[in-house]
């Protein structure tokens, strides 16, 4: 058992976390079985699967036992991270099949780290998400850490960002602390609030510091978990960051194959009109979001239920689109 392990064996008992607990003896039972000792690997598996007494009270290692735990900024106090608990995470999403291959591969990687270590092989543990508004790079973010069952821990730059020399970099250096401490996705989302271009920038003094430590802290990187970032304006972004990340990649807008499948799977809960002519209101909305489409069939639906109607008919689809594109025009141009 490699000292990396035991360490984090050790942490898990500090934190009361069963959870990591069973993840981490899962990890043991894999690497004995992988170096011949199936015996040793069986009879921990039998202790393993022992059913435990339940517990009257909450398990202090839980998500909401644990957010005491998170980091805080010195000065005021609030939360520099914010925990998105696991049974709130969404995690299906459609995408075209060398995107979905992309994820797949962080996941899979990530699921024989100690496999690929033994080799000297290090896996994908810090990904950079990029693409226009609403095409699920949030969700991403959410899907990895569903699939590689961690805690999904969110950066909150409000809090984050300080007007005192220094204390911005201290509070960024603080959450990565927390990550290498903890195994988790650690979500930046929006990055681009922290890691504009120096070059660009008007700010040369604070704006320019926490760059410069984000740079440090991702060359440094080296947590348990995955490091996940997003943007919508990945021209804006530092060069430098770019090579720091293991997978760069883009969420595109849904073609027209994923809009029929959002569109259908949106609407399974409720009846359809059997004359619903799917190509239509895929045509009508090629080019948006993802999170559009979902939103313009959820407000069908919703005009449907609340009128008393059996089935969603292409009236309730065409007006719902309409009043969406109307809102979309005017929030762009006003």
């Amino acid at each position: 058992m490699n000292a990396e392990i035991l360490k984090r064996i050790v942490r898990a008992i500090a934190d009361g976390s069963q959870g990591d607990l069973e993840r981490l003896a899962k990890t043991v039972i894999d690497s004995e079985r992988q170096v011949g000792h199936v015996k040793l690997a069986e009879q921990l598996e039998v202790i393993l699967a022992r059913q435990r007494p339940a517990k009257a009270t909450q398990n202090p290692g839980s998500e909401a036992g644990r957010l005491k735990d998170l980091p805080t900024s010195r000065r005021h106090g609030d939360a520099l991270v914010g925990l998105i608990p696991r049974e709130t995470l969404e995690h299906h999403m459609v995408l075209p099949n060398e995107v979905d291959a992309r994820f797949a591969r962080i996941e899979k990687e990530f699921a024989a780290r100690e496999r690929l270590g033994a080799y000297g092989l290090r896996p994908r543990k810090t990904v950079l998400l990029y693409g226009p508004p609403g095409c699920g790079k949030s969700l991403g973010a959410k899907r990895l850490a569903w699939n590689v069952g961690l805690p999904l821990l969110k950066v909150r730059f409000d809090a984050l960002i300080s007007s005192y020399f220094g204390e911005s970099a201290s509070n960024l250096r603080m959450v990565f602390d927390t990550a290498k401490e903890r195994p988790c996705v650690l979500l930046l989302d929006e990055c681009d609030f922290i890691a504009r271009s120096r070059t660009n920038s008007k700010d040369i003094g604070e704006a320019s510091r926490i760059v410069n430590s984000l740079l440090t802290l991702m060359e440094e990187y080296d947590a348990p978990g995955l490091l996940v970032a997003t943007t919508n304006v990945e021209d804006s972004l530092d060069a430098a960051l770019f090579r720091r990340f293991d997978d760069v990649f883009l969420v595109p807008p849904p073609g027209a194959a994923q809009i029929e499948q959002l569109l259908r799977m949106t609407l399974s809960a409720v009846p359809v009109a059997e004359e619903l002519d799917w190509a239509q209101f895929v045509q009508s909305l090629s080019g948006e979001s993802a999170a559009m489409v979902v939103k313009a069939a959820q407000d069908a639906a919703k005009t449907a239920v609340l009128a008393g109607q059996k089935r969603v008919t292409s009236a309730h689809l065409n007006t719902a689109i309409a009043e969406l594109k109307r809102t979309e025009s005017q929030n762009r141009n006003g």
